[in-house]
């Protein structure tokens, strides 16, 4: 039968709780949560308010095979990071011309979307500070594992990964890319992030940028959210 699903309510109970485990991870005094999009966001405004922490975006983007997109040979981030599925590319038979142009349709799509989920503001500084990854939880890692190296090529000069749940062999994965890797729930029998959350619905950029937005303006950054007793 495996693990009962549904252990978190949704995103906002998932960072909750994934903010009280951080508590004794983070060493930096000053740490970044880096949520990404779209319902990343939402678990890491809460993890950022538990942390009393700066809160940003990172976007980063899924390289589809183009005769089956769903099928990610890569992922792309900001700063010009590229990480690619060396198998998928094999089996695929993919070209660098097909996998260039399917990199440049994407990196356009990623550029508007940090423009427009930031609203004009500048990326957070992440030189020397700790940078925690946040997710509302991962399958393959590919995705994840850009982040971070988007973060490390920002200068950050510690990376925690931090999701409510993820599949063993992706946050095994993960490990190489990241300094530390939180994971509440890690089942063998994952089946669906989706399946592990009373309620998944799908968050719209319109929610992202609002949430960004609360946590950018002063002088209390996200403690108008709906946890006060978890803000720290």
């Amino acid at each position: 039968m495996g693990e009962v699903r549904h252990v978190f309510v949704d995103r906002r109970d998932a960072g909750v709780r994934l903010g009280e485990r951080l508590h004794g991870h983070v060493k930096d005094g000053d740490p970044i949560v880096l949520g990404l999009p779209r319902g990343g966001v939402v678990v890491a405004f809460e993890v950022a308010a538990a942390l009393n922490a700066r809160l940003d975006v990172i976007v980063v983007r899924k390289l589809g095979v183009p005769f089956h997109p769903e099928l990610g040979f890569g992922a792309i981030g900001e700063e010009g990071v590229r990480v690619l599925n060396t198998d998928v590319v094999e089996h695929a038979g993919l070209t660098e011309a097909e996998m260039a142009a399917v990199e440049r349709r994407e990196r356009a799509e990623l550029e508007r979307r940090a423009a427009r989920y930031r609203g004009g503001r500048p990326a957070a500084p992440l030189e020397g500070r700790t940078a925690i990854v946040v997710d509302d939880g991962v399958a393959t890692g590919g995705t994840m594992r850009a982040a971070c190296q988007v973060a490390q090529a920002r200068g950050a000069a510690r990376v925690i990964a931090a999701v409510p749940v993820g599949a063993p062999e992706a946050i095994a994965v993960l490990r190489r890319s990241a300094n530390e890797v939180i994971c509440l729930r890690a089942p063998r029998d994952l089946f669906s992030i989706g399946s592990w959350y009373s309620d998944f619905a799908q968050t719209t950029d319109d929610e992202v940028t609002t949430l960004l937005t609360r946590a950018a303006s002063p002088p209390a950054r996200h403690r108008d959210g709906p946890h006060p007793a978890h803000t720290g």
